[in-house]
């Protein structure tokens, strides 16, 4: 598919700081004086969510309680021209100029091994023993019913193999406990959470450290799915055509991104649980109730003068979160398609509405189940498995990332009784809201064919201009539509 031309100015930036100067200078950037870490932090943002469809990023400041200059982001990068600049792509792009231009980069990505610092600005400032508090910091209790404050919703947990030495980065959810330890929840299945119980199982402390503040290209790295070995500095490194410089964790090892703004580093303990949650989950649930989890007992705390905390607080997925997410995943999940030998795939939207629960394919019909089997391995692969429940497959003539037409589809071209089929005992998890509590991590898919039925060939002509006239008319009455 032709790509558009467009603005090609790609700004390079360095650490989180140059990233916030650049999207002020896409005019992206809300600066709010005076919330309050106790819930009006998460409330600004849920409002500002709400009403912008593609919100700005929001850094917080003169927090009661907190130093000035102890600031909170939030909302990083949910926009396109946002998630653009962060990937190293033109800001000005579509949707779907963003989705065939990451692909494309995905393919071509040549992981480069993090380069060892001795010193960085996450040093400035190092606390060890009595003088670690992570309630230094103004970590927002972000929802009414949320079990705590949580530190960690754009983290950076580092773990390392215990068997076969690679290095994991992973986005989980960390709460406060107190001064000096927070708890870390891991959902079954996760890089992560496999690591530490391969420690548990040998009776063995698992070594952990946690940023809490970053460039945004490591948060996109350690929250998307990236291979099972891999590890996400070097992803990132490849990302950017250069490594990721980071420190060695004083007491951990563990490689650290030099350029964060505050990290910890510690240890979980086999048997070492306390009470976590509930927090909102990104399904626009309490999906998780509040029940015993490992805690991550903090040796060291490091954090740069005038600290910056990030922040990407799960929202009702409608109400504009994750936006980002779903652009990313919709790039693999088509990489996943064509790798496996699906033709003519014309577009993938994972819809930021539903955020992992519904993917939409397009395609131009070539054969008779060309449909059923994009649907099967959209619904299948690695970046599509993971707590699905709906793949829709509509021909090349839908926009996929215009809801109406995808309804539009559904409504007209398929029919209830042939055109959907349940795939059941699939992979889900704890966060999924029609789990039962206790339940095990199952759950169905429906495929839902909404093309045109391969056999008809008298099936209706579609009413509107061609695209030929489409254009000609635009270009004739360009003021008239401005």
């Amino acid at each position: 598919m032709a790509i558009a031309a467009k603005s090609e100015q790609v700004w390079n930036y360095r650490g989180l700081r140059e990233w916030i100067d650049a999207v002020d200078r896409l005019g992206q950037l809300r600066k709010v004086t005076g919330a309050h870490w106790d819930l009006e932090i998460g409330a600004v943002t849920e409002l500002l969510c709400e009403k912008y469809k593609q919100p700005p990023s929001i850094l917080f400041d003169g927090i009661p309680d907190y130093p000035k200059n102890y600031r909170v982001l939030s909302a990083e990068i949910e926009t396109v021209e946002r998630l653009a600049l962060t990937t190293g792509l033109p800001p000005r792009i579509s949707p779907l100029e963003f989705v065939q231009r990451w692909r494309h980069k995905v393919r071509q990505i040549k992981p480069i091994e993090p380069e060892v610092v001795k010193d960085g600005p996450l040093l400035q400032n190092v606390l060890t023993g009595d003088d670690i508090s992570i309630l230094k910091f103004p970590a927002p209790r972000w929802h009414e019913e949320d079990g705590g404050r949580y530190i960690g919703t754009a983290d950076l947990v580092i773990t390392r193999d215990p068997e076969e030495g690679w290095v994991n980065l992973g986005t989980y959810r960390s709460m406060v406990h107190d001064e000096r330890s927070v708890g870390l929840y891991i959902s079954p299945g996760k890089h992560g959470r496999i690591q530490r119980q391969k420690y548990y199982d040998n009776q063995k402390s698992c070594p952990v450290a946690i940023s809490f503040g970053q460039d945004p290209l490591l948060f996109i790295a350690a929250s998307i799915d990236v291979p099972y070995g891999m590890n996400e500095l070097a992803y990132a490194g490849g990302v950017r055509g250069e490594p990721i410089q980071v420190i060695s964790g004083p007491k951990t090892g563990l490689p650290i991104p030099a350029n964060s703004e505050i990290a910890i580093e510690g240890e979980m303990i086999p048997g070492d649980l306390k009470e976590e949650g509930p927090f909102g989950e990104w399904t626009g649930y309490y999906a998780s109730h509040r029940r015993p989890e490992p805690v991550v007992r903090i040796h060291t705390l490091m954090y740069r003068s005038d600290p910056i905390l990030c922040g990407a607080p799960p929202l009702k997925p409608s109400v504009g979160q994750g936006f980002y997410r779903s652009l990313l995943r919709s790039a693999l999940i088509w990489n996943a398609l064509e790798e496996t030998g699906v033709p003519d795939v014309t577009g993938v939207a994972v819809h930021p509405a539903a955020s992992r629960l519904m993917v939409i394919v397009g395609i131009k019909q070539r054969y008779p189940g060309h449909a059923k089997q994009a649907a099967v391995i959209a619904g299948q692969c690695r970046a599509g498995g993971y707590m699905g429940r709906y793949v829709v497959v509509v021909d090349d003539d839908v926009n996929i990332f215009d809801s109406d037409d995808v309804i539009w589809a559904i409504c007209t071209r398929s029919d209830p009784q042939q055109s959907i089929d349940i795939v059941r005992r699939c992979w889900s998890g704890p966060l999924d809201p029609m789990l039962p509590a206790g339940a095990a991590g199952l759950n169905s898919r429906a495929i839902i064919d909404a093309t045109r039925p391969y056999e008809r060939k008298d099936f209706p002509r579609v009413t509107g201009m061609s695209p030929e006239l489409k254009k000609k008319m635009a270009q004739k009455w360009e003021k008239l539509l401005i």
